[in-house]
């Protein structure tokens, strides 16, 4: 890989590194305070009845992502391949989509934008690998 895209990769690595683990660490932090806020978040959708379900299965999700892009970052690093860094770069870009999808179904337009916003680094990371 050439240098400047292996920096790009490196610090697309750390981007989700930080957001995912600071997010888990937040939910596990708050959990109550968490699920009070999303249980009227998405008091009027079909996931209403399971919003810790959903929360414990995002949680998951984003310590894995960040988990990976750790390993991808050393792993490259050693010279050791993108594997994991295309396994952060997955769970990423699906923990994102099932994350709009709850601020689809909430109507919360605002909030699904946002995603958004991190969704793009998810594929350019995909795609330079």
């Amino acid at each position: 890989m050439e240098t400047h895209l292996q920096t790009a990769v490196l610090i697309t690595l750390a981007f989700f590194a930080i957001t995912f683990i600071q997010s888990g660490y937040d939910k596990i932090m708050d959990w109550q305070g968490n699920v009070g806020w999303l249980k009227s978040h998405f008091a009027n959708t079909v996931i209403k009845n399971s919003v810790p379900a959903a929360l414990g299965l995002v949680l998951v999700l984003e310590i894995l992502a960040g988990a990976f892009s750790v390993i991808g970052m050393v792993k490259i690093w050693m010279g050791e391949g993108t594997e994991f860094a295309a396994y952060a770069g997955i769970l990423s870009a699906v923990t994102l989509l099932i994350l709009l999808l709850g601020q689809r179904l909430a109507k919360d337009y605002d909030g699904a934008r946002t995603i958004v916003i991190y969704f793009v680094p998810a594929i350019l990371l995909l795609s330079w690998l």
